[in-house]
């Protein structure tokens, strides 16, 4: 029976220190705060969007960075397999819009709570607010693990080490980037963590005035210039200082590296479904039927109360205008506002925001077939300190999943 430390209990911290106990060793599970899956009880709004209900193609597709990397780990453990694992532990679970897998009861705490309930079944040795501060190798050329060095001084000795410690995101939740600094220490490289699945702040000061507003079934669109960066349909809400919601998460995924070095252009189409043809006839009819009313009093059918004042600023037309006093020209502007409704995104927000971590070790570095370093001897990988990431809807957890589960049967 050989001795296995896994450090970090998330996700992927948890599931490999599962598999791991699964194949006979001794395995102590060690994390630094003062319960398990801190940032996983934070994960879908507190409900926890566990997986994906789709195919492994479908897996793959909706991972941003290194998706060839995954093939091994989403073959060995695929979200069907996933779903399976915790059912058959006890937990209901449901499938919502867009493939979204979330327990029945809506409570994150209950997936923790099942995976605790499986390491104590394992007999696997949680010690919690332990603090490491060093990976353990033997000093030779080939490097091979030796154990950790806590904080407090202790060193535990291991056969293999599984380093699971999560990115840079919710650093309150611990994700301080340690994992990054040990590996680093034992020469691998870690390409530059930045936050990822993130709001982005704007230009525009309206937007305060729009604080709260959900947008359902626009299409938006970033460019740098005359360079289409992102277009998608969907969801979006209005921040006090700039845009989220899903599809502004997705696209911040997208473009990452254009956001470096200037601010870009978004706009949204506010009625994707028609024309700016049919939209103008739209306009019109609404119009015809309030002639004799003030501009500002004729397009509730067509917004949000919250959405008119900043539209009827962008467009031009005093709000005050009588309808019937509104020209064609005026009338033609106002449908290419609501076509092309503009914004300056100019930054993201901050890791505090960031649902995940873009960049990470090295995937060169990395067995795929296994998760192992191919620098060090007998330590493994799993999960976000890894440079992995995928969009949302439960796939960043399919990695954390599948990578842990992976890593800890391999040893």
């Amino acid at each position: 029976m050989s001795k296995v430390i896994v450090i970090g209990g998330g996700p992927a911290g948890m599931m490999a220190a599962i598999q791991a106990a699964r194949g006979g060793h001794q395995v102590v599970l060690l994390e630094q705060n003062e319960k398990l899956g801190k940032k996983l009880y934070i994960t879908g709004k507190g409900r926890c969007n566990i997986t994906n209900d789709c195919e492994t193609d479908d897996l793959l597709k909706n991972t941003i960075r290194n998706r060839k990397f995954l093939y091994s780990a989403f073959y060995t453990f695929d979200s069907h397999m996933v779903m399976k694992f915790f059912e058959n532990h006890g937990l209901a679970i449901k499938t919502e819009r867009g493939g979204r897998v979330f327990p029945q009861s809506d409570h994150s705490s209950d997936v923790i709570r099942t995976l605790q309930k499986i390491l104590q079944q394992e007999e696997v040795k949680v010690q919690l607010r332990a603090q490491v501060a060093d990976i353990l190798v033997e000093d030779n050329k080939t490097k091979t693990v030796a154990g950790v060095g806590l904080l407090d001084g202790k060193k535990l000795n291991a056969d293999k080490v599984i380093l699971a410690t999560g990115g840079c995101s919710y650093q309150s939740t611990g994700s301080s980037g340690d994992g990054h600094r040990f590996a680093k220490k034992l020469g691998h490289t870690v390409t530059e963590p930045r936050p990822s699945l993130v709001p982005f702040e704007t230009a525009e000061e309206w937007v305060l005035d729009l604080q709260g507003l959900s947008l359902r079934n626009v299409l938006v669109r970033i460019k740098n210039g005359n360079k289409l960066l992102f277009e998608d349909f969907g969801e979006m809400l209005f921040t006090h200082y700039g845009v989220s919601g899903p599809l502004i998460l997705s696209a911040s995924s997208l473009i990452n590296d254009s956001m470096k070095d200037m601010p870009l252009d978004m706009e949204i189409d506010l009625k994707p479904a028609l024309t700016e043809e049919q939209l103008h006839k739209r306009v019109l009819r609404d119009f015809e039927e309030n002639l004799n009313r003030q501009f500002k009093n004729a397009l509730s059918k067509l917004f949000p109360a919250k959405l008119i004042p900043v539209i009827i600023r962008l467009s031009g037309i005093e709000a005050d205008a009588k309808v019937n006093a509104i020209t064609k020209g005026q009338r033609m502007d106002f449908v290419r506002i609501i076509k092309h409704f503009p914004l300056t995104l100019q930054r993201f927000r901050g890791f505090d925001e960031a649902i995940i971590t873009r960049g990470g070790i090295c995937m060169k570095e990395v067995n795929p077939s296994t998760m192992e370093s191919k620098l060090v001897s007998g330590l493994y990988f799993a999960g976000e300190v890894l440079d992995l990431d995928a969009l949302t809807g439960g796939f960043n957890l399919q990695i954390a999943w599948s990578t842990g589960y992976l890593a800890g049967n391999s040893i």
